[in-house]
């Protein structure tokens, strides 16, 4: 037969649309043209197909061949379209049954050797071939990262050769399964941190809320410890959150099947431009803030960033979710992270610090905390002051509680949550904040009273909301008390501060 058809995936973002693989061989003077709008990459594939079949010890068609990749429209980019082209020209070379191929999708980069070489996404495309009941077979590399979706059918290879043998029947792959899940992932303990009792409370507030946070001191006094710990105090991730950060993670080969269940922490450098921090290039990929999804986004030196980096910064910390537009296509991306910032108090560092050495006068001060908008620093829901500790207090301070017992109370009041609304605090919306967000008529007056003092936007106020419903969820209560007002609201001073 001199046509044969093998689907693969192509991938658009968080999707993986199928691909036709369609291989048609033609009398006339040999050739290989291949069309549907291949990349540079895809293109480059004829020389590694017509080497490996070559060293495989297969019989490259001396034929004209054309390979169709269909749907035309859709651009193709990476090797992954390798295997399924070289089973192509088997199948229509008369050389593998095509009814073998029925009922299997395939994708990996081969090596001139005829060797698998492991291929991105893979993970994302598995959960697309998973809806359409079809089995995939990829490099031994990618196998147990796509066997993560439930009832999904992978069959690792390290060559075409074991590929053909177990389309022959002769010698099966072995059926990859997802890596054991029973042991919980390491993080650093928050009982390495001394002292900071308003920090540690402040992060835990955060944790159990999905609360960002922006902690402002002098350098040494423990910002960075405080922001590496919260991944270790965040509830245990559910499947489904595994599955949709690994997914994103895949996109970019960041995922290790030994880190699931893992919540990421991402930590760009300051130089980090809009696009790496949101995603871009054509095709598009993502950025860090859906590379942290379901973990945390660490922004040291905050000031530092380009102020126009961080202002793309708004659109997915309100809506978990980031759109990448180029004139050829959109691609969605998830973005539900979680954002904790560190800063100095003025250029210097050392503006309140005990030694007093600060010397920055005001203006510098003011200039300093102008890199940051007030549009931007709304959308933080707590604001704290990490102070520098004294000498005394430093070396007579005991060891804190741990991630553990901190991360019970987490796990109990997030779970609270979830029963009452569906989701965390920080992502309600409009009517939901009314409905679930209810406060007595003394917590209402101590609120009025702190809105025109502190001359909080219609933000702010649902904010102080927002983060007083996780305070008296982490205190097992119903309604909002004055107290747990009076907490949210020392968590909005310093933001109105910084923008004023």
């Amino acid at each position: 037969m001199s046509l044969a058809v093998v689907r693969s995936r192509a991938l658009a973002g968080m999707e993986a649309p199928e691909v036709v693989v369609e291989t048609h061989l033609a009398n006339g003077l040999p050739a290989f043209t291949l069309v549907g709008l291949p990349e540079a990459e895809v293109k480059e594939a004829r020389d590694r197909v017509r080497a490996a079949l070559l060293q495989s010890g297969f019989e490259f068609p001396q034929r004209r061949i054309t390979v169709n990749l269909a749907p035309a429209d859709l651009p193709k980019e990476s090797g992954r379209f390798d295997l399924p082209m070289a089973l192509g020209l088997l199948a229509a070379s008369g050389q593998l049954p095509v009814q073998a191929l029925e009922g299997y999708e395939f994708a990996g980069e081969l090596a001139l050797t005829g060797a698998l070489r492991p291929i991105r996404g893979a993970l994302a495309m598995m959960l697309s071939a998973a809806r359409d009941a079809r089995a995939f077979i990829l490099p031994r590399d990618n196998a147990e990262e796509a066997a993560q979706v439930r009832d999904a059918r992978v069959f690792g290879a390290r060559s075409l050769l074991e590929v053909c043998a177990h389309l022959l029947d002769r010698t099966p792959l072995p059926q990859a399964v997802p890596r054991e899940t029973g042991i919980d992932p390491s993080y650093p303990d928050l009982a390495d941190v001394k002292g900071q009792q308003a920090a540690r409370r402040a992060l835990e507030v955060a944790a159990a809320g999905g609360h960002s946070l922006l902690m402002s001191g002098p350098p040494g006094t423990g910002k960075s410890m405080l922001a590496a710990r919260l991944p270790g105090i965040l509830p245990p991730m559910t499947q489904e959150e595994a599955l949709e950060s690994a997914a994103v993670l895949s996109l970019t080969s960041a995922f290790r099947p030994e880190a699931w269940g893992r919540r990421p922490f991402r930590s760009p450098h300051h130089t980090a431009s809009g696009v790496a921090l949101v995603g871009g290039s054509n095709p598009p990929r993502p950025g860090e803030v859906s590379q942290a999804t379901h973990g945390v986004l660490f922004l040291d030196e905050l000031p530092e960033f380009d102020r126009k980096a961080l202002e793309v910064l708004r659109e997915p910390l309100e809506n978990g979710r980031i759109t990448i537009s180029r004139a050829a296509r959109q691609s969605d991306f998830p973005a539900r992270f979680q954002l904790v910032a560190a800063m100095n108090p003025c250029p210097c560092g050392f503006l309140g610090h005990p030694s007093g050495r600060c010397r920055c006068t005001p203006e510098q001060v003011a200039r300093y905390r102008g890199r940051l908008s007030g549009p931007l620093l709304d959308r933080i829901d707590l604001h704290i002051e990490v102070p520098a500790l004294p000498e005394a207090e430093l070396t007579q301070a005991g060891q804190g509680e741990d991630s553990a017992t901190v991360r019970a109370r987490v796990a109990e009041a997030r779970h609270a949550q979830i029963q009452r609304q569906g989701k965390p605090n920080a992502f309600l919306a409009g009517r939901e904040i009314e409905m679930h967000c209810m406060a007595d008529d003394a917590a209402l007056a101590l609120l009025k009273q702190a809105i025109t003092r502190l001359n909080l936007s219609a933000r702010g106020y649902h904010r102080v909301l927002r983060v007083a419903r996780t305070i008296a969820d982490l205190g097992r209560a119903d309604i909002i008390a004055p107290l747990h007002v009076a907490e949210a609201v020392q968590y909005r001073r310093l933001a109105v501060s910084s923008s004023g």
